[in-house]
């Protein structure tokens, strides 16, 4: 693993905590999906164009769909 899909990961893993604590605590499903997301998918993905382009849109996705 190189170190910008290091990078990458833990940049996306602590938006994705943000998500999912706010979504605990409003009791949203939306953010508390993609946070929870956002923490796993970075285990899985090891292309850092791939890695980059999914966890950008699973950063927008709650302020698009708001549920």
């Amino acid at each position: 693993m190189d170190t910008t899909a290091l990078l990458l990961g833990v940049i996306f893993s602590s938006i994705g905590l943000g998500y999912f604590i706010y979504g605990r605590k409003q009791k949203m499903s939306m953010p508390f999906v993609c946070g929870l997301s956002l923490m796993i998918f970075p285990y899985f993905i090891e292309n850092t164009l791939f890695m980059g382009l999914t966890g950008c849109l699973l950063s927008i996705i709650p302020w698009l769909l708001r549920f």
